[in-house]
């Protein structure tokens, strides 16, 4: 439910959808937070190639983030969503032995948002209006406003299209690459475009709605 210090803040739906995109990306530290690991596992590879030892760095890097934010009671909300993808990944690589699996749930997960987005706008429930909605305190309401909705959809194509460039790339070099390159490969595509393809895209969207001004409606108290 939403607060008056949000009804003021957001006087615009503009307004509403940056600070709701400001608080779901983690900044430079959650940026930083999110390489680590990944640079961690693909650098010990590359040089031992030894598959456990690259992933108990990799994890152990991991939970060292996480508890520096525990102690600085920060949110650790980026580093426990990092943490919980390299466990995966490191299942995945653990089991069949193969350094580059690490990196599938990656290229699946990414594959599956980009899906996901793409029938919320086929179907006009565009993801990022349920942003405006964690606003006003009304879900669905957003939908009732054409304008709204069309603005959503073109922001939601640009949420979406990060997710569609690293299956573009990632894809191809997992199923046909092979041996320290495909890894070293993976890797470095997993770090180049991670967070600043995410953050061009920010840019893209507060562009996008720094050039308009769509006034928000809040509910009323019933």
């Amino acid at each position: 439910m939403s607060t008056e210090a949000d009804e003021v803040a957001h006087e615009t739906v503009e307004a509403a959808v940056r600070s709701q995109l400001a608080k779901a990306f983690g900044g430079v530290r959650g940026i930083v937070e999110a390489a680590i690991p990944t640079a961690a596992f693909t650098l010990s590879w590359i040089i031992t190639e030894d598959l456990r030892l690259s992933l108990i760095i990799s994890i152990a890097l991991a939970v060292v983030l996480l508890v520096a934010r525990l102690v600085q009671r920060s949110t650790p909300q980026f580093v426990i969503n990092s943490l919980i993808g390299i466990a995966i990944g490191a299942f995945f690589a653990s089991r069949t032995g193969e350094a580059k699996d690490y990196f599938l749930p990656g290229i699946l997960w990414n594959g599956a948002y980009a899906v996901a987005m793409l029938v919320s706008i086929v179907t006009r429930w565009p993801v990022v209006g349920f942003l405006i909605g964690s606003v006003t305190g009304d879900p669905t309401g957003w939908h009732k406003d054409p304008g709204i909705v069309k603005l959503c959809t073109r922001l939601t194509w640009l949420l979406m299209l990060p997710c569609v460039v690293r299956v573009a790339v990632q894809l191809p070099v997992y199923l046909f690459g092979g041996g320290d390159q495909a890894v070293a490969a993976l890797g470095l595509a997993k770090i180049a475009m991670g967070w600043p393809l995410q953050i061009a895209a920010l840019v893209a969207m507060v562009w996008m709605l720094g050039r308009g001004r769509t006034p928000i409606k809040p509910v009323a108290p019933a």
